[in-house]
């Protein structure tokens, strides 16, 4: 069965859980705002599953931290992860 994304935030982390894919990232996306106030740090540790739609999500998150004057790391990431920054030849400082 699918695994819904859900999150949670504490002291500066924002942490995903659950798949980070289009099937999922409506509810995070209509609060980006919200929940990236006081973030420096996108927890992807317990993330099962991402696609393209997750990392241009992320990549959002962290422009729209980056936009109020702040510095974000994120940890956690997947080979997964990884493949689709390098297949896209993305640059490394859009998912830091």
């Amino acid at each position: 069965m699918a695994d819904a994304l859900r999150w949670t935030r504490d002291n500066g982390r924002l942490s995903l859980h659950g798949e980070l894919d289009q099937d999922y990232l409506t509810s995070l996306w209509e609060i980006r705002e919200e929940v990236t106030q006081g973030v420096n740090t996108i927890d992807l540790s317990d993330i099962t599953r991402v696609d393209t739609a997750g990392v241009a999500l992320l990549m959002h998150l962290v422009a729209l931290i980056r936009q109020r004057g702040g510095a974000v790391s994120i940890i956690g990431k997947s080979e997964k992860m990884n493949t689709l920054v390098q297949l896209y030849n993305l640059p490394a400082d859009l998912i830091p």
